[in-house]
């Protein structure tokens, strides 16, 4: 960008110069290359204007956000469906959680589009192995907010910062060393970037957070809350709490899979999108109504996501068919119903619901109907049920069973009982052939000897870490060791192999020992389903330098051994010597099952008298 402002300056100078009535050629030619270069740089032309002033002011009827001086009330969603949908909605405001190699073109569609964003920060959580009493994470992650803050404060799609989300963990919430963190975030935001309003994000407001904000973080001048079930009485809770700051709801939608409680066979039922959508109206009329301190909210999710089921939270098919959320969404913001609205579906069933053999027959009923009479298509979906996780880490999708559905009608299936004992659940997808679509699942049990489910097939090359990666697969949240002395920054832009990042990792000590796995799913040492079958894979292969040269460092994959009901198939591992420049690390994989893999990368580094620090780049199987 600056190079760009310095090619107008130096065109400005130049047409002075020459003179416009005496030179028109040469000024239409210069016009013609300044037009050329607009083009060149797209959209991203518009990270280097200036901010739109964004403040909170306080008035007699409440809280007001003022951007460019008049007032914004946020009508908003988190994910990555479609802005375009969202602008033609109603809607004014995107969500994000963290920043990372999408987020530029992101700003600058919104921008285009009219719409704002809500930048979230990512902050480490407790339960991923983040200490806030460890002076190297913190001081790691107050940089990387600083960067982000740096990068990003000036374009004028921002709408504020939003610093971690629910990093206060699901307890009380009343560690002071997080809160005295985010006060300092604050502070630091607050001087770098005077133009948007600071926010902190939470789960819900139980326990000490609300108090814990007010009290020890005056730096925070929003509160976000992520809320599901308790959104409609949210706005009078907070008041009993002695809630006075202003607050955007940052995440509502149907009650979450632990609010609900198992029906008489042990199962969680999940509502029907028809059923979602009157959640959602509900949920935002409230919060609406909300005039003294709300400013705002976020419907999630935009888009789709696997969280316990492929369905539970979602208000677009990863399709891009809308469910009944979305249109509802955009009756509220803009008061106008979308001319062609969703199927909605009254029922799914199970006849004759109870315990099943292997291969025996089940039938399936579904009442749905569409209000203009269009002409309804239905795919029907049987997988094995998902492992209910907390806090939305990524979750990847269950086998399906295709080959267990011998009928599929547009309001029956007939399906044979999986060989495997254990939970299934059959989704109904509904479709009006106008972009709108509808929901419902219907879970069942299969009563007989269980097998270990096989891990997911991927295609190869298969990334484990790279600039380009768009979505989680192995995760590094398995810290070993000393974990309080490890700091690794996904997001290093010093010297970078490929691209424009790299992952930094360093060990702060100098003795014991420390060292990260990638998981799947997160958190897990092979106790759950999960992993991927990577068979036909010949090496591992990654990129490594040392920040001086001569670091030992011992790397690997497969460390869960056949004591867990889920192991790895196999495991390697050595110990490199690095080198100040970047050298290409590989691991020989002939002749290995590669059928599960559950820990896809590791690394470790024992006490070498002073701290290590390392850098990994474009680390994937081929």
């Amino acid at each position: 960008m600056l190079d760009f402002k310095r090619k107008q300056a130096n065109a400005k100078g130049r047409l002075t110069q020459s003179g416009f009535p005496g030179r028109p050629k040469q000024i239409i030619v210069r016009a013609f290359q300044t037009l050329k270069l607009f083009i060149a740089v797209g959209l991203s032309i518009s990270a280097s204007a200036a901010p739109v002033r964004v403040e909170l002011k306080e008035v007699d009827s409440g809280w007001q956000l003022l951007r460019e001086g008049r007032p914004f009330y946020v009508k908003g969603v988190g994910g990555n469906g479609s802005l375009k949908l969202l602008k033609e909605s109603g809607g004014n405001s995107v969500r994000t959680w963290k920043i990372d190699n999408r987020t530029e073109a992101l700003l600058d569609e919104a921008q285009g589009l009219g719409l704002t964003v809500t930048l979230g920060v990512w902050l480490g959580h407790e339960r991923h192995g983040f200490s806030y009493t460890s002076y190297p994470q913190v001081t790691q992650q107050m940089e990387a907010v600083r960067r982000a803050v740096l990068k990003y404060k000036d374009h004028p799609a921002v709408l504020c910062w939003a610093l971690g989300n629910e990093m206060e963990g699901y307890a009380a919430g009343d560690n002071p060393a997080i809160w005295s963190h985010i006060e300092s975030l604050g502070a630091m935001v607050k001087k770098l970037d005077p133009h948007h309003p600071t926010m902190t994000v939470i789960a819900e407001i139980g326990g000490n957070r609300v108090d814990a904000i007010h009290n020890l973080c005056p730096n925070i001048d929003i509160i976000g809350i992520n809320a599901y079930g308790g959104a409609t009485s949210l706005p009078k809770r907070y008041r009993e709490q002695g809630g006075t700051k202003p607050y955007i709801v940052a995440e509502y939608g149907p009650h979450g899979p632990w609010e609900i409680r198992p029906n008489p066979n042990g199962f969680k039922d999940e509502s029907t999108s028809t059923a979602k959508a009157a959640g959602y109206w509900n949920a935002y009329q409230s919060l609406a109504a909300d005039g003294k301190r709300c400013l705002g909210s976020y419907a999630f999710l935009w888009g789709s996501k696997m969280e316990f089921t492929a369905t539970w939270f979602g208000m677009l098919l990863p399709d891009g068919n809308r469910l009944e959320a979305a249109d509802t969404m955009r009756r509220l913001w803009s008061g106008q119903a979308v001319p062609n609205r969703c199927p909605t579906i009254k029922s799914l069933a199970i006849v004759d619901q109870r315990e099943f053999k292997p291969r025996e027959s089940i039938e399936a009923k579904l009442m749905a109907s569409d209000r203009e009479s269009d002409s309804l298509s239905v795919r029907w979906v049987l997988m094995a049920e998902a492992d209910e996780q907390m806090g939305g880490d990524f979750q990847a999708t269950p086998p399906g069973f295709s080959g267990s559905i011998v009928f599929s009608g547009a309001d029956s299936a007939k399906i044979v009982a999986p060989e495997s004992g254990g939970v299934y659940r059959l989704y109904a997808y509904v479709f009006d052939g106008h972009g709108g679509a509808a929901t419902a699942n219907v879970p069942f049990f299969v009563k007989g000897p269980t097998e270990t489910r096989p891990a997911k097939k991927v295609q190869l090359p298969f990334s484990i870490y790279s600039d380009s990666l768009e979505a989680p697969t192995f995760v590094a949240s398995g810290w070993m060791g000393s974990a309080e002395a490890i700091m690794m920054d996904e997001h290093c832009e010093e010297r970078p192999k490929v691209g424009s990042k790299c992952l930094r990792v360093e060990y702060r000590k100098g003795t014991d020992w420390g060292g990260a796995v990638w998981q799947h799913p997160p958190n897990d040492w092979g106790d759950l389903a999960g992993g991927f079958d990577l068979t036909g894979a010949k090496k591992l292969k990654f990129w490594a330098r040392g920040a001086q040269g001569g670091e030992k460092v011992k790397f690997g994959f497969g460390i869960i051994g056949s004591d867990k009901p889920y192991p790895d198939s196999s495991r390697d591992e050595q110990e490199f010597t690095l080198t100040e420049k970047w050298q290409a690390l590989e691991f020989d994989l002939s002749n290995k099952d590669l059928s599960r893999l559950k820990s896809g990368f590791m690394w470790a580094v024992s006490g070498q008298g002073t701290p290590v620090t390392f850098y990994l780049d474009e680390i994937r199987y081929e």
